[in-house]
């Protein structure tokens, strides 16, 4: 029969090796057990004291309860794992110390079973209530736990040994393996695959520094990597990760052991010593590197500390497992890039590159992918002079989201350039494109080419527009009467049949003052499903109306953010502004080197002043180009470009780079971190901006209105 300690007759004996050498071995050391059944501790039998002395020693969480009662006594590592119930469980019965848990099954009741019959208990797992220290809040927490008897010198079952093991992290993160996955399921780019990785390495693994690396296909390597208590918001989640390029033969870990195929574990030293950029670099004493596991991509995943860490079986097999489902996701996303690349290239290569600069006609456009950006559509645009002085203008659909439906598109857009050069009347020009769209049908062998349509001729020197459309949606027009609100209304031209179906182009002539604006789109512009297309073209105008100015970069990114909802289908708007006084316009090439930003405000300072511009203006633009030029040298990596066009109305300025940053978000200035807040500033400080993607980058630019003297 069990007995306790109490019961169990012990001559004095001198107390050796006593428990002083940790905070909870003095607090046992001088607890007044004599005021429990146990007894002094002094008068203790020495096999139990033995047990105590041991299980203080001990660096692992145990625990000791003992007599009838199960009174407590733990060790330090133990005391940190109860929290908030230390030093009060010390010498209280057990069902006292942890009333929450005492009684749930497998507990209490497991405790009192090895106690009486002397069979020991083992639970590889179990979800129990934890005080964290300080929290002040109760959270539950995975534990291993054994339970085991403790005999005193004449065999008698005096207590129980707890060996508990906290898993809860272990747990955490092998759980934590399924929401990565489920994030990488959605990743499109290798920025989205970083992105990801990132966050759930430094998170799962409560890291102080971590990596991803990744070949470059041709040469080199890229890596970004992520630190402890960096300021991280949903704005900076949302921009491109800062990448750091390097040569082939860069000697990182992170790039060794994507090089090598193995990984490689450092306990304590500075193993990023010989390549750190910085102090947060050299700082990092315990390192793991664990190849990806892609057929594709050649890449790496890094995870530091900046204390000694011992990596255990646990963390490398979960590292292993990360690093494959990393990697699978890297090979989807390089395999989209390529093909992204491929069909975006296609697609923009078969639009204008350049548009018409000229006095008194300011022409800009913009063309968004629809589907999921990784096929080629068969919207177009196109401005171009006339031999007649006018400026022809063109904007068209071709059904269809694949490389046939964009090779359609370049035969039609040649077709109508080459037909308006020799005969400019928007009628001819419809008709005889309705003729070659009938003879591809015949010659494809199909009827379901459906081709709209809608050509027109400025003419700036008379004031008028003529316009003729087969089967398009009708254009906008942006009035701004001199002493009125601007308005917009839908000009009245025949829609009629699309090309290929017996198209009969009627041709409408209107009024076109200087400062009114026209804008060409293309339906994905205005239809969103489950919503009706009355409503589309409703907001469209609303949003035209309000706008800030005529200008027609801006007013092409209003139109594309004018209706709510997403669009599957492809994007196109093209917006010529008649201006009331010519512009003057000036433009730097910027090469990607650390001075760059500085001689852009430099030489924008003396240009803007020179043309007399306000100085509140000046220094608001200045300050948001170098943002703007730092950004594109940071994103991009490649030399930019900054033009600037200053009206009587508002100052535009652009800055475009050659490289494949991709879209900057929009976001709130007040949600904007460090490297968001240049965007902060820039919608802080300008009246609009946005982007613009091109054939090989981005453009990124901003609009200023300008006080009227």
């Amino acid at each position: 029969m069990p007995g306790t300690v109490g019961r169990v007759p012990m001559p004095p004996a001198p107390v050796s090796g006593q428990p002083v050498g940790s905070p909870t071995a003095g607090l046992v050391l001088h607890h007044d057990w004599s005021r429990t059944p146990l007894g002094p501790w002094a008068g203790w039998d020495p096999a139990v004291r033995a047990a105590a002395e041991l299980i203080l020693a001990n660096p692992v969480p145990m625990a000791l309860v003992l007599g009838d009662d199960h009174r407590l006594l733990y060790n330090d590592a133990y005391a940190e794992l109860i929290g908030d119930r230390h030093p009060a469980a010390l010498g209280q019965p057990a069902a006292e110390a942890f009333p929450q848990a005492w009684d749930l099954p497998g507990v209490g009741d497991a405790v009192t079973h090895t106690y009486r019959t002397g069979e020991p208990f083992l639970d590889k797992e179990t979800t129990l209530p934890l005080l964290r220290q300080g929290s002040g809040t109760v959270e539950h927490a995975v534990f291993t736990r054994g339970y085991s008897t403790l005999r005193d010198s004449t065999g008698a079952i005096v207590g129980v040994f707890l060996v508990a093991a906290e898993t809860t992290q272990v747990t955490r993160q092998l759980q934590s393996l399924s929401e990565v996955a489920a994030a990488l399921a959605g990743t499109l780019t290798l920025d989205d695959v970083a992105r990801v990785a990132l966050r759930w390495a430094i998170t799962s693994f409560d890291a102080d520094r971590v990596s991803f690396a990744v070949d470059e296909g041709g040469g080199g390597w890229r890596m970004v990597r992520r630190l402890r208590g960096e300021l991280m918001d949903e704005a900076d989640e949302r921009l491109p990760p800062l990448w750091r390029r390097a040569a082939a033969d860069w000697a990182a870990p992170v790039v060794a052991a994507a090089r090598d195929g193995r990984p490689h574990y450092t306990d304590d030293g500075q193993p990023l010593l010989p390549t750190a950029v910085d102090r947060h670099d050299q700082k990092i004493r315990a390192l793991a590197t664990v190849p990806l596991r892609a057929s594709v991509v050649r890449g790496g995943l890094s995870v530091g500390y900046q204390r000694p860490h011992t990596w255990s079986a646990a963390e490398r097999a979960l590292l292993a497992a990360s690093a494959e489902l990393i990697g699978q996701a890297a090979d989807r996303a390089r395999r989209f890039e390529t093909q992204h690349g491929t069909a975006q290239l296609l697609q923009r290569s078969m639009l204008p590159a350049h548009l018409p600069d000229l006095p008194l006609l300011r022409i800009a456009a913009r063309y968004d992918p629809g589907v999921d950006g990784n096929a080629a559509g068969g919207d177009f645009y196109d401005a171009f002079l006339l031999p007649t002085g006018g400026l022809g203008i063109v904007l068209g659909d071709v059904a269809g989201h694949d490389v046939q439906a964009a090779a359609r598109m370049g035969q039609v857009r040649a077709a109508l350039r080459a037909l308006a050069l020799a005969d400019p009347r928007p009628d001819a020009v419809l008709t005889g494109l309705d003729r070659l769209v009938t003879s591809l049908g015949a010659e494809g062998g199909t009827h379901e080419l459906f081709v709209t349509v809608v050509f027109g001729v400025v003419d700036a020197d008379r004031h008028r527009l003529t316009l003729a459309s087969a089967g398009h949606p009708a254009p906008l027009i942006r009035r701004c009467a001199p002493d009125g609100e601007p308005s917009a209304e839908y000009l009245d031209v025949p829609a009629g049949a699309p090309l290929g179906l017996g198209c009969r182009p009627v041709t409408t002539t209107v009024r076109f003052h200087p400062g009114d604006t026209l804008l060409l789109f293309s339906d994905g512009v205005v239809e969103r499903r489950r919503q009706g297309l009355d409503a589309g073209l409703d907001a469209l105008a609303d949003a035209i109306a309000a706008a800030g100015s005529g200008d027609p970069r801006a007013l092409c990114a209003v139109a594309t953010a004018a209706v709510a909802g997403t669009t599957e289908d492809d994007v196109a708007v093209l917006a010529v502004e008649h201006a009331l006084r010519p512009s003057r316009s000036a433009s730097m090439e910027v090469p990607a080197e650390p001075t760059a930003p500085s001689r852009v405000r430099h030489w924008m300072t003396g240009q803007l002043t020179d043309w007399r511009v306000p100085e509140s203006v000046i220094g608001a633009a200045v300050l948001c180009t170098s943002e703007l030029t730092t950004n594109a040298l940071l994103h991009a990596g490649t030399a930019a470009r900054v033009d600037i066009d200053l009206s009587p109305e508002r100052l535009l300025v652009s800055v475009a780079d050659s490289g494949t940053r991709g879209t900057v978000t929009r976001a709130q200035t007040d949600t904007l971190s460090s490297r968001g807040r240049g965007l902060g500033l820039i919608e802080e400080l300008s009246d609009a901006w946005g982007t613009d993607p091109t054939v090989r980058g981005s453009t990124v630019w901003f609009e200023i209105l300008v006080p009227a003297e």
